[in-house]
């Protein structure tokens, strides 16, 4: 069974990561989301808030799992039983980063593949640090997020729309 890692932080899941998600779909038989606590980020919603809004936004996806991550990539891939990790490129920025990652985790583990697709063009501007900006600001996040999301941010956020 081919089993893809998406790792994350999903702070929060975007219409963009439901892309990758059912991009992966395509080519895997399973995708394990995998929500992270961000190393170096101070998250917007707690890691229990974040695996809930992921298990909500893909409850249809019945070849799709959710579980918290920590510690190394490689080795949770692993303990997970799969065999290969999702990463997006939505532009050349992001791809510097990516491969240097790919090839640490290659180095650390050859029998794990990285792959990286690309979202549609719909969604190439869309990350979550945006997201939440826009919602910090009183702008409208629909359609850039899943419905339980987009009533998250409105509430942290301190605003409220029709």
């Amino acid at each position: 069974m081919r089993t893809a890692f998406y790792p994350g932080t999903f702070d929060p899941i975007t219409t963009g990561h439901l892309d990758l998600i059912e991009r992966a779909l395509r080519l895997f038989d399973r995708v394990i989301v995998a929500v992270g606590t961000g190393r170096d980020k101070v998250p917007m919603f707690s890691r229990e808030a974040r695996i809930e809004f992921v298990e909500d936004a893909v409850k249809d996806l019945s070849r799709v799992s959710v579980r918290p991550f920590d510690g190394l990539l490689v080795d949770a891939v692993k303990e997970a039983g799969a065999n290969a990790i999702i990463r997006g490129l939505r532009a050349v920025s992001d791809f510097e980063y990516e491969f240097q990652m790919a090839l640490m985790n290659r180095r650390l583990d050859g029998s794990i593949e990285t792959v990286f697709l690309m979202p549609s063009k719909d969604h190439t501007y869309l990350n979550s640090t945006v997201v939440k900006e826009v919602a910090r600001l009183g702008g409208d996040v629909s359609g850039l997020v899943p419905e339980k999301v987009e009533r998250a941010l409105r509430d942290r956020a301190g605003f409220a729309r029709d």
